[in-house]
């Protein structure tokens, strides 16, 4: 039945987290009806701001195990639907509004709603970096997570993909936590799953463990059937790292591997570009950067999105690429381009006194441009 008023509870798995726990619990007080907090551990105050907001908190031994926690704190709840955060994630004002028009207005045959997930955001507050989560769920259908580290909520059923957003603020220093626990569940002789062997590549890149996440990333690429999303990212971090090591021979392979199996994505486009600038391929890169510029990331898709790749990042490229190639008029087209987007604005200002110079010296007016951008949703 449409239209009907749903109740919801907050479930939260916390360790520590003082500085933003509370406004996390601020922005949803008073949309939600049940606050859950698991805490896992906690020696700060953390425990202390979640009473203030009425929070019911249980306390659970930490067990190395994401998921554990998790559906620990979903068993707690005994509202209609549950939503889950994280300690350092925050709903603004304009997306509170949205989260309690859809709670007031809830078709209950409904069982699983995803909302954008905001991780990076510009100077200017637009998002730079995101997916999409499977957020508010039915609390009936007893929805389970999945996975001791980079967990996941396995659903299905009726799915509503909302436009509302949930913004994340990570202020705790990144540490090794999440690649202890791989090394651990390999120690216990514990079966990876796709996604433990593409998030444990993962985990071999952010720490710098190269080499080793080149021989991974090979391995989950060639002999695990995983997600495809997931493949997609892996690509990108496998080109990454071989461009680290000096392999660009490599990565320009990689790249072309990519190619042969999925349409370009900005990402992809722009790292092609980048290794044929490098190799002095000026208007092959310039190619592909404007081929960049054309992608439209999928609708709804539940993989990572970084608008920096199909907007500012080609853009700024192309200013550079043009002005190897003396064509300042278009250089200075491109890096207004790139401004427009919301792009590093030390670069962007540090090409404007270059070609500022550059028309000087050719004793030509720096060109009057009108520039439109025609956005598709996702980029707005």
């Amino acid at each position: 039945m449409k239209g009907e008023n749903i109740t919801i509870s907050l479930c939260m798995i916390v360790k520590d987290e003082e500085s933003t726990l509370g406004r996390c619990l601020n922005s949803v007080k008073d949309i939600v009806d049940e606050i859950i907090i698991v805490d896992t551990g906690s020696k700060d105050n953390t425990k202390e701001i979640a009473k203030e907001f009425n929070a019911k908190i249980f306390d659970f031994d930490w067990i190395d195990d994401f998921s554990a926690a998790r559906n620990y704190s979903f068993s707690k709840s005994t509202k209609d639907y549950i939503l889950w955060l994280d300690g350092d994630d925050y709903i603004d004002a304009i997306n509170r509004k949205k989260l309690k028009l859809l709670k007031e207005n809830f078709d209950k045959s409904i069982d699983v709603v995803t909302m954008n997930y905001s991780l990076t955001r510009d100077e200017r507050g637009n998002t730079t970096f995101s997916l999409k989560r499977n957020r508010l769920v039915k609390r009936e259908k007893n929805f389970t997570w999945k996975g001791r580290v980079h967990e996941y909520l396995e659903v299905n059923g009726r799915t509503l993909n909302s436009d509302i957003t949930i913004n994340h603020n990570k202020m705790k220093v990144s540490t090794d936590r999440n690649l202890k626990i791989f090394i651990k569940m390999i120690e216990d002789e514990i079966p990876f799953t796709a996604r433990d062997m593409y998030y444990y590549s993962n985990e071999l890149y952010y720490n710098q463990y190269y080499d080793d996440a080149i021989t991974n990333y090979e391995d989950f690429l060639a002999n695990y059937n995983g997600w495809i999303e997931d493949k997609k990212a892996a690509f990108n971090n496998l080109i990454r790292c071989y461009r680290i090591k000096g392999k660009d021979e490599m990565a320009v392979n990689t790249v072309l591997r990519y190619l042969r199996e999925y349409k370009p994505t900005g990402e992809i486009c722009c790292s092609f570009a980048d290794l044929l600038d490098k190799s002095n391929k000026v208007e092959e890169a310039i190619f592909w950067y404007e081929t960049a510029l054309k992608c439209i990331p999928e609708k709804d898709n539940l993989g990572f999105n970084n608008k920096a790749y199909y907007t500012w990042v080609p853009a700024i490229n192309l200013a550079v690429c043009y002005s190897k190639i003396q064509n300042y008029e278009k250089a200075f087209y491109y890096n207004e381009l790139a401004s427009l987007y919301g792009g590093d604005l030390n670069k962007i200002n540090y090409n404007r006194k270059f070609l500022e110079r550059k028309f000087i010296e050719l004793e030509k007016d720096p060109p009057k441009l009108k520039i439109h951008l025609k956005f598709d949703r996702w980029r707005r």
